[in-house]
C-alpha cells in the first residue's frame, strides 16, 4: 500500500475518531491507499500496526491445504484490521485482498500501549470490535444453518457487490471460485449451478462468459431476506 498522509484528519473527523485519537498521537499515523485486488495481508504475516478501512471493500480469506481460497467474510468502513493480533501478539490468521480501491489509515502498536492508558476510550473500542466480530461470525454460521441456498447465494452476491450498482464480478465467478463459493455457503458446485440458472431465468442475474452481472438489485435484496456475509 502506498503512503498518503495528507488527509488523515478529514478521516478522522468523518468517523468521529476524535476520542480515540488526540491531536498528539496522530502524528504517529499514516494514510494508505490501495489497489483492487492487491493482496494486503496475508496469512502469517507479522503486523506492527493497527488498521482502519475508511475507503472502499476487502474480502477475508484462509487458503485451504489444496490451495484454493476459502472467503470468510467481506468488510467495509469502518472494518478493523490488527485487533486480534495487537492484542494476542499473533501473526495474521487470515489473508486480506482488496475487493476495490480503497483507503486505510493505521496506527503502530508500539505507541497504542501508550494510548490505552491514557484514553480508555480505545480500550471500549476494542472490545465493542470484538464483540461485533464475534456476533458476525455466529450470524454466518447461523444463515448457512437456516437459509436456503437461494438466500445464501443472494446475500453473497450482495455481499461483493457496489451498492446501487449491477456490479460485473469477472474474478469471483469462474469455475474454481464456484466450487471455493458452494463450500463457503454450505451447498454442491452442482446445486450452486442450478440455482444461479434459476436467478438468471428469473432475470435477478446474468451469466456472460463465466462472469455474473446483477441485473434486479432489488429483487436480489429480496432473495436475501436482509442477510449479507459482512
Amino acid at each position: 500500500m502506498k503512503e498518503r498522509p495528507t488527509t488523515l484528519d478529514s478521516y478522522i473527523q468523518q468517523y468521529q475518531l476524535d476520542d480515540l485519537f488526540p491531536d498528539s498521537f496522530r502524528q504517529h499515523m499514516k494514510v494508505s491507499p490501495f489497489e483492487k485486488g492487491e493482496t494486503l495481508f496475508s496469512a502469517g504475516d507479522e503486523l506492527e500496526e493497527l488498521y482502519f478501512l475508511v475507503e472502499g471493500k476487502i474480502k477475508i480469506f484462509t487458503l485451504t491445504p489444496e490451495g484454493m481460497s476459502l472467503i470468510n467474510r467481506f468488510k467495509q468502513p469502518l472494518a478493523l484490521i490488527g485487533d486480534v493480533e495487537y492484542v494476542k501478539g499473533s501473526s495474521v490468521l487470515n489473508s486480506v485482498e482488496a475487493v476495490t480501491e480503497g483507503v486505510m489509515i493505521s496506527a503502530p502498536f508500539s505507541h497504542l500501549t501508550a494510548l490505552e492508558k491514557e484514553h480508555p476510550s480505545f480500550i471500549r473500542f476494542l472490545l465493542e470490535t470484538v464483540a461485533h466480530k464475534f456476533y458476525t461470525e455466529s450470524h454466518t454460521t447461523s444463515m448457512n444453518m437456516l437459509y436456503p441456498v437461494e438466500v445464501r447465494l443472494a446475500s453473497y452476491l450482495l455481499s461483493i457487490s457496489s451498492v446501487g450498482e449491477g456490479t460485473v464480478f469477472h474474478q469471483e465467478m469462474r469455475t474454481s471460485n464456484l466450487i471455493e463459493l458452494a463450500e463457503w455457503i454450505g451447498t454442491s458446485y452442482r446445486h450452486l449451478n442450478r440455482v444461479l440458472k434459476k436467478l438468471a431465468s428469473d432475470h435477478v442475474v446474468e451469466r456472460t462468459n463465466g462472469s455474473v452481472t446483477i441485473k434486479d438489485l432489488e429483487k436480489l435484496r429480496t432473495l436475501a431476506k436482509g442477510n449479507i456475509y459482512e
